[in-house]
């Protein structure tokens, strides 16, 4: 039996994605130690990485799932089926969480019974000083700015997401795992968020790497993801088809809400 209310965010698993990063794993693995709120569980799916990565994942204590199908899609969607926790957060293996954003997440998901999916910020934490933080607010604001109305409502950033683990289940069966070329997060925004409304945390704060702006190669597939995933979906989540969509979904759940108990609207 799932528990609602504020006891839903009692347990926090943590699930990082990896392939040949054992350095990157090391340093995240020891930053989620050394959280004020520790996870209850950490789990690391290894997709077919040839360095120590796995060594580094069991000797600090983490679960490893192994997800043989190569893609960020089907190794963070394994990681989220193996979750055992009521609060599923998920981070890259090169990215820092600050010291308080398990505890951010946790409290906020508990505040917040009536909100399943959970969205953070992030900053830059290597690269040229002078440039972390201007090219981490052109990085994100243009992400959130090109997609928010592509989707009809705020995208989720796999650097720093939260999902309770019934709002996964109800989606685990139709987001796209099989595609390596796909964009994980912005695939899971659209399925999460037809059904429930994507809330940003305040003070969740998360480092990431400025490994996407390493090379204009590197840069450009991660704007090819992008635009796959977006074609993908239509034409059913085409913008005008998907905002008229939500708006009844939206309006269908508050008549709910405000009809009388024991009537359905």
């Amino acid at each position: 039996m799932t528990i609602e209310g504020p006891q839903a965010a009692a347990s926090v698993s943590v699930v990082i994605p990896v392939k040949d990063d054992a350095d990157g794993l090391r340093r995240c693995l020891r930053a989620l130690a050394l959280q004020s709120r520790t996870a209850d569980e950490i789990v690391v799916v290894d997709n077919g990485s040839r360095d120590d990565s796995v060594d580094v994942a069991r000797s600090a204590g983490a679960t490893v799932v192994r997800c043989e199908h190569p893609g960020i899609p089907a190794a963070a969607a394994a990681g989220y089926d193996a979750a055992a926790s009521d609060l599923i957060l998920r981070l890259d293996a090169d990215c820092l969480p600050s010291a308080t954003w398990i505890a951010a997440m946790a409290a906020f998901a508990a505040r917040r019974p009536d909100a399943a999916v959970f969205a953070g910020v992030a900053r830059f934490v290597d690269g040229p000083r002078w440039l972390r933080t201007p090219l981490a607010a052109l990085y994100l604001g243009a992400y959130a700015l090109v997609l928010t109305p592509t989707l009809g409502h705020l995208p989720l950033f796999g650097s720093n997401l939260g999902i309770r683990r019934d709002a996964w289940r109800s989606v685990s069966e139709s987001v796209h795992r099989d595609d390596p070329e796909l964009h994980d997060d912005l695939d899971l925004s659209f399925h999460l968020g037809e059904h429930h409304r994507i809330r940003l945390v305040p003070g969740a704060a998360m480092g990431m790497s400025m490994r996407p702006f390493a090379s204009a190669t590197s840069f450009r597939r991660r704007l090819r993801r992008g635009m796959r995933t977006v074609l993908l979906h239509w034409p059913a989540d085409f913008p005008p088809l998907r905002w008229a969509r939500l708006a009844r979904l939206r309006a269908r759940r508050l008549r709910s809400l405000r009809a009388p108990r024991g009537v359905i609207a």
